[in-house]
């Protein structure tokens, strides 16, 4: 097993060919690269199962010996500066190596089809391949510069991808705010590590963690600056894993393709604060305040984006917002010390996360086949609606990793997001019940997404007897309005009277494809067969089989991954392989991995959180399921309101509850306010400053010169004494000004 280790650093640099090999061939050859573009996804996604391959032989063992594998090589070495590059192997790396791998695998195979039709197609698989290369370069860096460059990698990675359709200025503006907030946070965590190197003289990890714990024990440091050099560090985290208030670039991030942003979520981009807060929690262990500070960013992170995703309608932008919200439940985890509890969310919630991203890029990918449907419309929620006979696979897909995400056993998440909501409890019985109330609110608008997109009738843009456009008639929304509804029920009966002789001809239609005869339901049949007979369109249909098989892939990691961290006192069940890959982390809440609990205790300790994650899914359930059509203005404010004031309340918090989750918290416009706003102002006065006096000075001297010259021009005479009378009369003024 030595002589394995010794070649594991191979693992970052396996899938680095692929894009230096699309990148000479587009030089080179461009015609021959292009005609064979589809070949690329091949070995794209052969190297990439080969690290895999190789990351999980390396976790065997890991799980096996519980040893750590370094391997380091001096590069520069100059008076008191050495600088080593190598390559560190833990627990930590194994599980990162294997999530990104295998995560990666999949949306490469899903890519392939789903980018098939771009223009791009190789620049993307290109973009992939080295944003894979760059994530497995930083798990595996074994000090802090090594992995400041690969966090700049990543960092470079993301832009290109977030801005592919570069010439679209929204997602041109988007890779634009996502570089400039991670600068923030990338200058902040160079700072701290300059600042340890200062403090330490080391940037090795092991040798790190030593030297700066005997400092603090010893106390022969400055507190407030090693805090200062800790936060810094920190800083990184927040802006490259969506903490607040760095956050702002996730959702406008979705600009990208669907399979990017399944990536960035799940396993590259999002992960890598994660894992860094993970891998220097040893430094941070020994500083209560940054821990205490950890769990505090991480608390408010859970609520902003539960609450910001509520009244969204894009898509993908809900689906951002809800992994900011478990990244938040991940920093908790890891400021409360709870370390295993931290790295099991961050299993579980990529996978399924990775799943209702590609589910969602299926979705997208179908409605775009309808005549009409631009980009914005295909991601738009309230135009969609009635799905699940259109795509049954997806739909159950993504049914499957909602439930996830919900907390619902025995799926994934349900397993990690219950212990991280036990180790609260133990840490602050305040953050414990804000934790609480956040799951229940991500329950409620998971299922909200799921009902909008998968239940009710499909939607499209119909034109109403006054030839105007009617959208969103199925869905009854929280926010929604009373005159949409009776828009539809008027087009309704205008369009059932004015073609009652096809009605019959509908309604076999609806036995042949085994739907409810409803009347409801064949009306609505009815007008959607109308509306796309007059348009020549068709309807949304299911993705294709590769792009169906990474989703069902992952679907079996969501049902089934969870089963890793199940740690029951039973003689016939020991599946706990994460606290045996972990055995040798700190972690202060879970510190010996043997002390399980039974069956019992889990039951009496879950019962809370799964009921609060089934009254968040009733709660949606009654708001935007269509058999609650006829309650279109009930609003639950209301319910106990016994006068006009109280609904009148009831409709200002409602509104304001809206405003805030749909304007994003008004955090991007305090920004803009704040910094955007005089950011320009002071280009301005910089600019004026540099036309008007650092460019005046020398062309003024031009200036001025050109004129004194075409004055000077004109006195000449050319005769050689006017020229000696005027110096003998300059020389007697300038004599008479020195003696006087």
């Amino acid at each position: 097993m030595e002589y394995t280790h010794q070649y594991s650093w191979i693992i970052p640099f396996l899938p680095l060919p692929v894009p230096m090999l699309i990148g000479v061939g587009l030089l080179l050859f461009p015609t021959a690269t292009k005609n064979i573009r589809r070949m690329w996804a091949f070995p794209s996604v052969l190297l990439l199962s080969i690290v895999m391959i190789f990351s999980v032989h390396l976790s065997i063992h890991q799980i096996n010996t519980s040893s750590i594998y370094q391997y380091v090589w001096s590069w520069t070495i100059n008076n008191d500066l050495s600088l080593e590059f190598g390559y560190l192997i833990d627990s930590l790396t194994s599980i990162m190596s294997i999530l990104i791998t295998t995560v990666g695998i999949l949306v490469l195979i899903y890519s392939d089809n789903y980018m098939s039709h771009d223009e791009g197609y190789l620049r993307f698989f290109a973009y992939m391949s080295f944003f894979n290369t760059s994530m497995l370069g930083l798990v595996t860096s074994s000090n802090l510069i090594q992995i400041y460059i690969f966090w700049e990698l990543v960092g470079m990675c993301s832009y290109l991808l977030i801005g592919f359709w570069f010439t679209r200025p929204i997602a041109a503006n988007a890779c634009q705010k996502a570089f400039v907030t991670n600068r923030v946070g990338d200058f902040c965590l160079l700072l701290g590590i300059l600042g340890l190197y200062w403090i330490t003289g080391s940037l090795e990890f092991r040798d790190l963690f030593e030297i700066f714990n005997n400092l603090i024990y010893k106390n022969e440091v400055n507190l407030l600056l090693v805090t200062l050099c800790a936060f810094l560090l920190f800083g990184g985290s927040v802006a490259k894993s969506a903490q607040f208030p760095l956050h702002v670039w996730l959702p406008d991030a979705m600009e990208g393709p669907t399979p990017i942003s399944a990536l960035i979520h799940a396993a590259t981009m999002v992960a890598a604060g994660i894992f860094l807060v993970a891998r220097l929690l040893p430094l941070f262990i020994v500083i209560p305040s940054i821990m205490n500070g950890i769990a505090f960013i991480g608390i408010i992170t859970i609520v902003l984006g539960a609450t910001l995703a509520l009244a969204q309608k894009d898509i993908k932008r809900s689906l951002a917002y809800s992994t900011m919200s478990q990244l938040g439940y991940m920093m908790l985890a890891l400021g409360m010390g709870s370390y295993r509890s931290a790295l099991f969310h961050l299993i579980t919630h990529a996978y399924s996360k990775a799943l209702l991203f590609l589910g969602s890029g299926s979705i997208i990918h179908s409605m775009e086949t309808i005549v009409g449907y631009s980009p914005d419309k295909s991601q738009n929620m309230v135009l969609m609606g009635g799905l699940t006979k259109h795509v049954p696979i997806t739909k159950t897909s993504f049914l499957v990793g909602t439930l996830s995400l919900c907390g619902i056993p025995p799926f994934a998440c349900f397993w990690s997001k219950d212990e991280i909501l036990n180790d609260s409890w133990l840490y602050s019985p305040i953050f414990a019940i804000i934790a609480c109330f956040a799951a229940g609110l991500t329950a409620f608008y998971m299922f909200r997404v799921y009902l909008l997109v998968f239940e009710g009738y499909f939607n499209v843009n119909f034109k109403n007897y006054n030839g105007k456009k009617n959208t969103s008639f199925h869905s009854i929304s929280l926010w929604g309005k009373e005159k949409e509804a009776k828009k539809k029920q008027h087009l309704l009966s205008v369009l059932t009277m004015n073609n009652n002789g096809r009605l019959s001809f509908f309604r076999k239609k609806v036995h042949s494809h085994r739907i409810d005869t409803n009347k409801k339901n064949i009306r609505q049949l009815f007008i959607d067969i109308t509306y796309f007979e007059t348009n020549n369109t068709t309807f949304p249909h299911e993705s294709e089989n590769t792009m169906l098989f990474s989703m069902l892939v992952l679907v079996l990691f969501t049902l089934f991954i969870g089963v890793i961290g199940i740690s029951f006192n039973q003689k016939r069940l020991d599946l706990d392989i994460l606290s045996k890959l972990l055995i040798p982390s700190i972690d202060l809440l879970h510190p010996n991995s043997n002390n399980s609990e039974n069956w019992y205790e889990f039951l009496i300790n879950s019962t809370f959180s799964v009921s609060i994650a089934l009254f968040g899914i009733f709660i949606a359930s009654f708001f935007y399921t269509p058999v609650y059509s006829s309650l279109q203005n009930f609003n639950l404010l209301n319910l106990f309101s016994k006068n006009v004031f109280k609904k009148i309340v009831a409709d200002k918090i409602r509104n304001v509850i809206y405003d805030w989750s749909y304007n994003r918290g008004y955090i991007d416009a305090f920004y803009k306010m704040s910094f955007i706003n005089n950011v320009r102002r002071l280009a301005q006065i910089n600019s004026f400053f540099d036309k008007r006096v650092i460019d005046a000075i020398p062309n003024g001297v031009g200036i001025t010169s050109f004129f004194l010259g075409e004055v000077i021009k004109y006195g000449g005479g050319g005769r050689i004494s006017s020229y000696i009378l005027l110096y003998f009369f300059y020389a007697l003024i300038f004599l008479l000004i020195y003696f006087i």
